[in-house]
């Protein structure tokens, strides 16, 4: 009889240690799932934000940059950075002018001094778009932007350096764009260098007469629309009014004739 009662206690004990080593492997396979289902979904969505803010301050030091070259006379610059999350992309100024954004500066007559054509000048743009966020980024025409791919608006992340003068009635306006060695587009992933120099600038001034209107107008890139942005930019910083289409009119004196000063500034991106 005892042996009896020693076996049966021993198979409770074996029954006891399996139920019990099958909670403790479920309680694991239940962690693991939740892990994967709520965990590894986050620490991907940190690590865009990171790629993100990240690359964001990319663009403001490249924007530097093209600063210390355009306005400070800087021969050459040379930024090492890490692209994470998607590609660093640059569009030169004849890369597509059926599609690249595009600034034209005119006055009521649509010509600026003794052009016969209004001054068009195509930008192209330094651009990041982000393959897991699904954000993009630019520098464009001097200004750092950006936008949701999915959606239609942008906003302004750093200016340019536009501005109007109310005392002397002068209108300042910079127009910055990008040319590559030997093609319209080079790119980037991963940890590179963008190398930039000065390639030409042109500097004009322009009287116009009292009464007579300055106009500038903003056309996006069909892939990369900026638009909100640089509405933004010129309502809301540059008080200019938006006549629609792209279209923005300069707060001029029109009892007084105006100044305008243009400088235009082609850099080369030798390599990203």
């Amino acid at each position: 009889m005892q042996q009896k009662r020693g076996k049966k206690n021993r198979a409770d004990r074996a029954i006891s240690e399996a139920i019990g080593f099958i909670i403790i492997f479920g309680i694991i396979i239940a962690g693991i799932g939740l892990v994967t289902m709520y965990g590894y979904p986050m620490l991907l969505q940190q690590q865009s934000s990171s790629n993100e803010q990240i690359m964001e301050k990319n663009m403001i030091v490249l924007q530097n940059d093209l600063k210390s070259i355009a306005y400070k006379t800087v021969p050459y610059t040379e930024t090492s950075l890490n692209v994470g999350g998607g590609a660093l992309t640059v569009y030169n100024m004849t890369y597509d002018n059926a599609t690249e954004s595009n600034f034209a500066v005119y006055d009521d007559n649509g010509i600026i001094a003794f052009q016969t054509n209004p001054l068009l000048f195509f930008t192209g743009d330094l651009r990041y778009e982000s393959t897991s966020a699904q954000t993009g980024l630019s520098l464009e025409n001097g200004a750092v932007v950006k936008r949701m791919l999915a959606e239609s608006g942008s906003s302004m992340l750093a200016e340019p350096r536009w501005y109007y003068d109310s005392q002397t009635n002068t209108a300042v306006i910079y127009l910055i764009g990008f040319t590559t060695p030997t093609t319209d587009i080079l790119s980037q992933e991963g940890v590179g260098t963008v190398k930039m120099n000065l390639d030409l600038t042109n500097y004009t001034s322009y009287n116009l007469p009292a009464g007579d209107g300055l106009y500038v107008r903003y056309l996006p890139n069909n892939n990369a629309d900026y638009s909100a942005a640089w509405d933004n930019y010129f309502t809301g910083t540059l008080n200019l009014n938006s006549l629609g289409g792209g279209v923005y009119q300069w707060p001029l004196n029109s009892a007084q004739s105006a100044e305008v000063v243009i400088y235009q500034y082609q850099v080369a991106i030798e390599s990203v």
